[in-house]
């Protein structure tokens, strides 16, 4: 049996489609999330039956608080979470009141992720999010009751979004004394309404690198380090599941549309939740092989991943996994970066520069062998 690190259970169901989302997610009914959770509960007892324990636990989507306590608790039941440093649950405002979120912490959860995006009300509605600024705050502030570590995502580059938006939304979140914040930058995908409003000409999105700047120079002001390109926490509150994706651990993705990865072989699951649930149901296979990782997407992988860790990577550690110095396969590309100003070689590491993580995608495209 394959010994996985982390497992994450993807909950494809929302309270609404926002006009951005592209995740695989959809609106639906009582009856389906019922169904669902049943063939999802199949799945994580095939799959982890005799798993020893597991490092970090996280539920995501969609929007995991659509469901009901009872069905968490079904979830929960069948992983090992005993030995788990880390418990996550993502949340939207506007799906949680107090109840709920003392029951979250009672069922275990000890880290909470709540998708506030802006706190400006104008463009939560352009956005087509179900909440608004005040039931934001609601959130945020019922949610430290319970725990101690909360997380809140933050958007910019949107329509109509100003830079005093951005700076006002970053002043809100520190005043409410959270321990991490993920920022990300709009991206326009093809099948969303906010993908098809910008093919017709009908979508202006502002220039975003005041924003960037902005952000990266003033949350270490307040204490929240930069740890990775999008992710910033006060000290000892950085994600333990999301830094296992970036240092290779492997990890187990169960429900609709999930990834797994076992140190070699990447799969996926349907995405289709009808199917999903009807091959379970049938006790039929639901995941697939996306990809054999080989000698040279590892070699990528590897630098992908770790320099998006502010921290870099590992020179010592790339010559133990592949038995080369990266120099012999990345000299020159390291070196280019590095008269660009957008990589630095310090102290055994080789790590992206501030102007370099606002370029990672340039860098990154150099290391494809």
């Amino acid at each position: 049996m394959m010994m996985f690190d982390s497992i994450y259970v993807h909950i494809p169901f929302c309270a609404k489609k926002c006009n951005y989302c592209a995740f695989n997610s959809k609106v639906s009914h009582d009856e389906e999330i019922s169904a669902y959770v049943d063939a999802l509960t199949t799945e994580i007892k095939t799959l982890l039956t005799n798993h020893p324990s597991l490092t970090t636990c996280y539920i995501g989507g969609g929007t995991p608080s659509v469901l009901k306590i009872n069905q968490l608790e079904k979830i929960l039941r069948e992983i090992n979470i005993d030995s788990a440093k880390e418990i996550t649950i993502e949340v939207n405002p506007g799906t949680v009141e107090e109840d709920y979120l003392r029951n979250l912490r009672e069922l275990g959860f000890n880290r909470i992720s709540i998708g506030v995006q802006t706190f400006s009300n104008e463009l939560l509605r352009n956005l087509g999010r179900i909440h608004d600024y005040m039931t934001a705050l609601d959130t945020i502030q019922t949610a430290k009751k319970f725990f101690e570590n909360v997380s809140v995502d933050l958007m910019y580059g949107l329509p109509g979004q100003s830079l005093i938006d951005v700076e006002n939304s970053i002043e809100f979140a520190v005043a409410q004394d959270v321990q991490h914040i993920s920022i990300y930058g709009l991206e326009i995908e093809p099948n969303t309404k906010f993908g098809k409003m910008y093919a017709a000409g009908k979508l202006i999105l502002p220039d975003d690198a005041d924003m960037y700047d902005y952000i990266t120079e003033t949350l270490p002001r307040f204490g929240f380090e930069r740890y990775e390109i999008s992710n910033f926490a006060k000290v000892g509150f950085e994600s333990k599941h999301n830094l296992g994706y970036w240092t290779g651990a492997k990890y187990l993705g169960v429900g609709a549309g999930a990834h797994s990865y076992d140190g070699k072989i990447r799969t996926s699951n349907i995405a289709d939740v009808a199917t999903y649930i009807k091959k379970i149901r049938a006790g039929e296979n639901v995941s697939e092989i996306e990809e054999v990782i080989s000698r040279s997407a590892a070699m990528e992988e590897f630098c992908f991943l770790g320099l998006r860790v502010v921290s870099g990577l590992n020179i010592n550690s790339f010559a133990e996994k592949f038995g080369v110095d990266i120099f012999e396969i990345y000299g020159d590309v390291i070196d280019k970066n590095i008269k660009l100003g957008l990589l630095e070689n310090f102290n055994g590491r080789i790590f992206l520069t501030n102007r370099g993580m606002k370029f990672g995608n340039v860098v990154f495209g150099d290391f494809l062998l």
